[in-house]
């Protein structure tokens, strides 16, 4: 099936460089790492200026135990480079989920459907908007293509997804 999204955009290969920096976010509690992130995703958002960056919600039991949102970290440092106006709450994560890592790709898109919608108050900020769609690491397009999908639901234009690091072997 093809996906619901309009591209991938990443700054590197999810090699153990880039997944040192997703764990030192994530759950080393280091925000600063966004930055860094950031600096490498650049070039990729300059070249959508009047897109809109949305990052990849999580759901409040996770937001409450993480402390922040490493999408919104990632999303807010890319900002401060470009300009682009963040939607911090475009999206609504009203399902939990099991953490998706070790899921295969089947079992990944099962977790996360109907996880995902756009907050009604969102509605007329992304109507013809072209959106990036903000995330760590893009590894099956799973949760990309749920988020795509509520924001072209949701009247949102191109949506293209964002991330620091892309899994690129396909072996889930």
């Amino acid at each position: 099936a093809p996906p619901r999204h309009d591209g991938v955009l990443a700054a590197v290969d999810y090699c153990d460089v880039a997944k040192s920096l997703v764990f030192k976010l994530k759950y080393g509690r280091k925000p600063a790492t966004s930055k860094v992130m950031a600096a490498f995703m650049y070039r990729h958002a300059q070249r959508h200026p009047q897109a809109m960056l949305v990052p990849v919600p999580l759901h409040r039991f996770r937001l409450w135990t993480r402390g922040f949102n490493q999408s919104l970290s990632i999303a807010r440092s890319l900002a401060r480079l470009t300009g682009q106006e963040v939607h911090s709450t475009a999206l609504v994560r009203s399902k939990r989920t099991v953490p998706l890592e070790g899921l295969g790709r089947r079992d990944r898109a099962r977790e996360v459907a109907g996880a995902i919608q756009v907050s009604q108050i969102a509605k007329p900020a992304i109507k013809g908007r072209d959106i990036l769609l903000v995330d760590d690491v893009y590894t099956t397009g799973a949760t990309a293509n749920v988020c795509a999908q509520a924001l072209k639901r949701g009247g949102a234009g191109a949506v293209r997804v964002l991330s620091w690091a892309r899994v690129l072997k396909d072996d889930l």
